[in-house]
């Protein structure tokens, strides 16, 4: 297990002026020179909910991994079962109810992955970093862009790694893509636009077992009004980010990463059309398009979340004058299009970058028919040589934990994740202004 900083962890509880200028360092760097790491690391679980739950069945496949503690406030469904999860694959894990209880009693934790409603998450993760823990927190940072700020100057402040839950940035696939299709190649030739769409059915109200409500002093003391709140908060605007936040933040992060750099503007639509507003504050269809400066040029990004209809799913593409990136974290969408007036790729086919189209068969009597029509020939379609051979969420994981251990870098480094963060949340703005939002380079600054 990783050792501890000298400095104990009630110490930093108690008094953050120990945490001078000395000890800060950059929140992508390595991990603390002055630990000792090893193979094995103990980790805390603070949210057992249904991506706790992910997280959790991802960790207990990855060795060199314990779980020492598991967190929640719905102690009679959420923590009991995941702790019985976490015993079913020999982990002994404490239990708590309070995560400032966990602070203060468990001192032989080195991580914490934080899987709660969005609302929570800085001040539990600033309390975490503060604890001298290192900390993995689920997506979007932040229900606001002033706690998602708070979250990244803490980890500064602290000395402690911060890797925020946009597990796209640690997918083999789209690594490939940013450093063999954008940079090595060029295949996509001079971008033009891009877009990302996420699009889901109809969700029922979550519910919950009528033997284990949570009793309305407990709800009442963590922020909820009633068990449907508790159990729906991703749809109220002060508890959740709805699915701009949700699902948007880890697609415009794909913008933000493959174009190289910050929006320049958003103008955006959107509202609770299909669900009741008493219900759905956060709005169920939005459809933005940001402005992104690519050498000199205007790109222009659309981005779509709709939640009555999950027709084409969720992907992303970037659009070039040679050819089309369309990829997504489903298994079967990985695919570039050539152009027909592009330059051959077989170059390209040849390094092993890409993987051709097959040759179409022909059988001995077939004849080329021409028809007179105007018609839009259909580009050649490749396919990436990249297959995933785990999760999409224990690659990120991995180097979450390979970063502890000094073996890596972070992938996404709270200063990614707050750029992400701003683009996202400010579609509000744009869709109840009804304006034009302009951004200021400064505001994706941390």
């Amino acid at each position: 297990m990783v050792q501890n900083q000298q400095i104990g962890r009630r110490s930093f509880l108690s008094s953050t002026t120990a945490l001078g200028a000395g000890l800060a360092i950059a929140s992508n760097s390595l991990a603390d020179e002055n630990s000792t790491p090893s193979d094995e690391l103990k980790i805390g679980l603070i949210g057992a909910g249904s991506q706790g739950r992910n997280l959790l069945n991802s960790c207990v496949k990855l060795p060199g991994i314990r779980i020492g503690a598991i967190c929640d406030i719905w102690e009679s469904f959420n923590l009991n079962d995941v702790a019985e999860i976490a015993r079913r694959h020999g982990h002994e894990a404490a239990t708590y109810t309070d995560y400032q209880e966990f602070l203060s009693k468990q001192n032989d934790i080195d991580a914490v992955l934080i899987a709660t409603p969005d609302f929570c998450h800085a001040d539990q993760t600033i309390a975490c970093l503060k604890a001298g823990l290192h900390v993995y927190c689920e997506a979007p940072m932040a229900n606001t862009i002033e706690g998602a700020k708070r979250m990244a100057l803490a980890a500064k402040e602290s000395g402690k790694l911060l890797q925020i839950g946009q597990q796209r940035r640690s997918n083999p696939r789209y690594q490939f893509c940013e450093k063999r299709i954008l940079k090595q190649s060029k295949l996509l030739g001079k971008l033009s636009a891009a877009n990302a769409q996420w699009n889901r059915s109809v969700l029922p109200s979550r519910g919950w077992p009528r033997r284990a409500p949570l009793e309305d002093p407990v709800l009442t003391q963590y922020g909820y009004t009633s068990m449907p709140q508790f159990r729906d908060w991703r749809w109220y605007r002060d508890l959740g980010t709805g699915p701009i936040g949700e699902l948007g933040v880890h697609q415009i992060d794909i913008f933000n990463w493959f174009i190289g750099s910050n929006p320049k503007s958003v103008i955006a639509s959107g509202g609770t059309d299909y669900y009741s507003a008493d219900t759905h504050e956060c709005y169920d269809t939005v459809m933005a398009v940001f402005e992104y400066e690519w050498k000199g040029k205007t790109v222009r990004a659309l981005y779509q979340t709709i939640n009555s209809n999950s027709n084409f799913g969720y992907y992303e593409a970037l659009m070039g004058d040679e050819g089309t990136l369309h990829i997504s974290e489903t298994e079967g969408t990985a695919n570039v299009y050539r152009e027909p007036a592009a330059i051959s790729w077989g170059k390209w086919v040849d390094l092993g970058i890409l993987v051709p189209p097959p040759e179409p068969e022909k059988s001995a009597g077939d004849t080329e028919v021409v028809l007179d029509i105007h018609k839009t020939v259909r580009p050649d379609q490749y396919t990436l040589p990249v297959a995933y051979d785990k999760s999409v969420t224990m690659y990120h994981l991995e180097n979450f934990f390979d970063s502890i251990r000094g073996k890596a870098r972070l992938s996404c480094p709270p200063e990614t994740g707050y750029g992400a963060t701003v683009a996202a949340l400010k579609i509000y703005d744009a869709i109840n202004s009804g304006k034009k939002i302009e951004f200021n380079p400064d505001e994706f600054k941390v």
